[in-house]
């Protein structure tokens, strides 16, 4: 692995996570303050220097959210967001915060058009607002919004004001993500010769520079990085925590205080809160994150692992996991059957591998059960699969003004369990019945649900393709078709839990 050379090599970075925050602005966001105050516990948890509760200012609920996170305990810095202004600052000080973050627009195009200031008026309000802020016993830190695009000679009279204030930390926003990563090597460069306070940056990612412009602002100099968990944030959103931290981890020899092992759930549990996917091929947390295919890739995979991962998936809480297609070899199937405890020969396994092949042409997806059920006709003599669940029965009530509900019975180990929930639908309440029953035994959620008619007419046949994970990370595929959705929607999701519970068997023998 690279290992970059670095200022301040020894010196740990800290992670000032803003997912509660900027990350919220995000558009399709809006987080109650219980949401917003477990998410806080689990970035605790991850190790992060300083959580960003939110804005104080901006409502009564923001205002709740951040006094409860402050008041609750936590190892972490508590931050909150104030402009720099007296009733701004008085309300962060109100929550009980560790540190307050000042900050106040520098660009020309900023104090013009929105604040209506003149230079020597940013000036006096930044400088009094830290000085303010820090009578009433806080951590400050200051930024000066829209720094990459600030006037650099006027940035360090803004700069040396607020130091001389007193502030704590100076955080340098590339506001709009208009910077490159040579640009902000120099910037910060540049603000590390004006003053002597530990210097940190905040990236957004409007040219997909984020990440990149914050380990450049860290190669110069700065010993803090603003980032969001899956980046989140406003537009296009901001440098991504998991990829800072690994890059940092792994490229740069850095030491940060994350548990890199939690970075995988912490992300799995944001994106349920705020209802926003993880797209699939995201670097660290996509669900392809560790996912091989390509019978090049298995086969290499196989034998060495660094051979084509560069990040071993525990090193972030994941597991790799293979998946049967038509670029798939025959190491990787093999390796996927061997985790069910099936082991057939080379002969066989080219069988196996054409007919996986053949299904891939006419360009569907080659589920977990689709395989084993190829291995079996072509081995012959396997045992079927022992089914730790199966449904015996399931109603389901629907319709205007009603919730929908779902009851049902099933038989897990051989004993019968009856239970009923509730969702947004007739297949959300029937997969929530159903997780109700196997939760004691095993966490297991839908990462991934498709539905395709494949005939016509209001009988179509529905066939439903899912993807679900374990708590460990454990992933497989399953497909059912029936006229009815909701069936169809039910056996793929009890196929899947068979699927994880006999990996999970095996693996413990």
């Amino acid at each position: 692995m690279i290992s970059l050379d670095i200022k301040n090599r020894d010196e740990v970075i800290r992670i000032f996570d803003t997912t509660l925050r900027d990350g919220e602005q995000m558009p399709g966001v809006s987080l109650t303050p219980e949401k917003k105050l477990e998410i806080a516990r689990k970035l605790d948890d991850l190790g992060v220097d300083t959580i960003e509760a939110g804005f104080p200012s901006v409502s009564k609920g923001e205002f709740d959210a951040v006094k409860m996170i402050a008041k609750d305990g936590l190892k972490t810095e508590i931050c909150g967001l104030a402009r720099s202004n007296r009733k701004d600052i008085d309300q962060t000080i109100a929550c009980d915060v560790d540190c307050t973050h000042v900050f106040i627009a520098t660009s020309d195009i900023h104090m013009k058009h929105k604040l209506k200031m003149s230079k020597e008026e940013v000036i006096i309000a930044a400088a009094e607002s830290v000085e303010y802020a820090k009578k009433h016993g806080v951590v400050v830190e200051f930024s000066p919004e829209d720094a990459s695009r600030s006037d650099l000679k006027f940035l360090s009279e803004v700069l040396r004001a607020v130091c001389d204030s007193g502030a704590d930390r100076i955080n340098i926003p590339d506001t709009v993500g208009v910077m490159i990563p040579k640009g902000m090597y120099q910037l910060i460069e540049n603000v590390i010769e004006d003053v002597h306070i530990p210097i940190s940056v905040h990236c957004h990612n409007d040219f997909g520079l984020a990440s990149a412009n914050s380990l450049a602002a860290v190669e110069a100099g700065a010993t803090q990085v603003h980032a969001t968990i899956n980046g989140l944030g406003e537009r296009a959103g901001n440098a991504s925590l998991e990829e800072i931290v690994v890059a940092l981890n792994l490229l740069y020899n850095k030491r940060t205080n994350i548990n890199t092992k939690l970075l995988y759930e912490t992300s799995k549990m944001v994106s349920r809160l705020t209802g926003i996917p993880v797209q699939p091929n995201r670097a660290i947390v996509g669900e392809n994150a560790f996912a091989h295919e390509a019978g090049i890739h298995t086969a290499g995979v196989s034998i060495l692992p660094l051979t084509y991962e560069v990040i071993k998936p525990e090193f972030v809480g994941r597991k790799r996991w293979f998946q049967a297609g038509k670029h798939a070899g025959t190491r990787g199937l093999k390796t996927k059957l061997e985790e069910v405890g099936v082991h057939p020969d080379e002969k066989q396994m080219k069988e196996i591998l054409e007919k996986v092949k053949i299904i891939g042409d006419k360009g569907k997806a080659v589920t977990d059960v689709d395989l084993y059920s190829i291995a079996r006709a072509v081995i012959g003599g396997l045992p079927e699969e022992k089914r730790v669940l199966t449904l015996e029965n399931l109603s389901v009530l629907t319709g205007t003004n009603v919730v929908p509900t779902a009851s049902a019975k099933l038989l897990l180990n051989d004993k019968e369990y009856i239970t009923s929930d509730t969702g947004v639908g007739p297949v959300d309440s029937a997969i929530k019945a159903i997780q109700k029953i196997i939760s004691p035994i095993v966490n297991v959620r839908l990462r991934e649900f498709r539905l395709e008619a494949t005939t016509g007419g209001s009988d179509a046949l529905a066939e439903v393709l899912i993807k679900v994970e374990d708590n460990e990370g454990n992933i497989v595929s399953a497909r059912s078709a029936r006229e009815d959705v909701v069936m169809a929607s039910v056996e793929a999701m009890i196929e899947g839990i068979n699927k994880i519970l006999l990996k999970k068997s095996l693996d413990r023998k």
